[in-house]
């Protein structure tokens, strides 16, 4: 069975701590499968393709993490979703997995009449393939995964023009409550994502016929 934990508002740092040690249980098969729901307050994360220096003339606290990708913003009324999930007994198919965090983040905008698809070559749920909902920045150490999603629900979308998320002006980025025209709770869509993660991760799912060897040290490009 797969779980969920909810560390509310917390620091990104602190979060990435625990995170990493949630990690080395998930190899150790002290746990199993989990997500972690977080916020967290302003803090910009910039991945292993670094950034054009917009983030650091941002203004915003700034922190270079492992996971795939370039720079991201994250904030109070954003979710951040981190699935810490052994991919061995999934195939080892890290494109796959991919695909099926995105996926959580389509059927969790479902439920409020958004249409999230996924764009060939950009990573990320985006509306209309043109408006960014969500991103997506993964890392695996030895077949465990980290880091994950963070789905804009009513974040503060000015953030993101103080610099060029994942390599985009700031202008692509939306949120559920921009495209509902109303206020919308990171609460009330909370329970949709937790309902979206058991469907798509409650089993051990597809396996992949001819896993990548080589892949299991390495960060995994995922956030473009």
């Amino acid at each position: 069975m797969t779980a969920v934990v909810d560390w509310g508002l917390r620091d990104y740092p602190e979060s990435l701590a625990a995170m990493r040690e949630l990690v080395t249980s998930r190899r150790a098969g002290s746990i199993g499968d989990t997500l972690v729901l977080v916020e967290h307050p302003p803090v910009v994360t910039v991945g292993v393709e670094g950034d054009d220096g917009s983030a650091a003339a941002s203004g915003l606290p700034v922190v270079t993490v492992e996971r795939g990708g370039q720079a991201t913003y994250h904030g109070p009324g954003q979710l951040v979703g981190y699935p810490i999930v052994d991919l061995s007994p999934r195939g080892r198919d890290v494109r796959r997995f991919v695909h099926d965090v995105e996926e959580i983040v389509v059927r969790a905008i479902a439920a409020f009449g958004l249409t999230g698809v996924h764009v060939k070559g950009r990573r990320g749920v985006w509306v209309d393939g043109t408006r960014k909902i969500a991103s997506i920045g993964i890392a695996v150490d030895h077949w465990v995964t980290f880091h994950g999603f963070a789905l804009n629900v009513s974040v503060d979308l000015a953030a993101f023009h103080r610099f060029h998320p994942c390599g985009f002006d700031g202008q692509v980025m939306t949120s559920v409550e921009r495209e509902l025209h109303r206020p919308t709770s990171v609460a009330e869509v909370r329970p949709h994502v937790v309902r979206a993660w058991q469907e798509v991760f409650g089993s051990p799912g597809r396996l992949a016929s001819a896993p990548d060897p080589e892949a299991a040290d390495r960060t995994v490009d995922t956030l473009t």
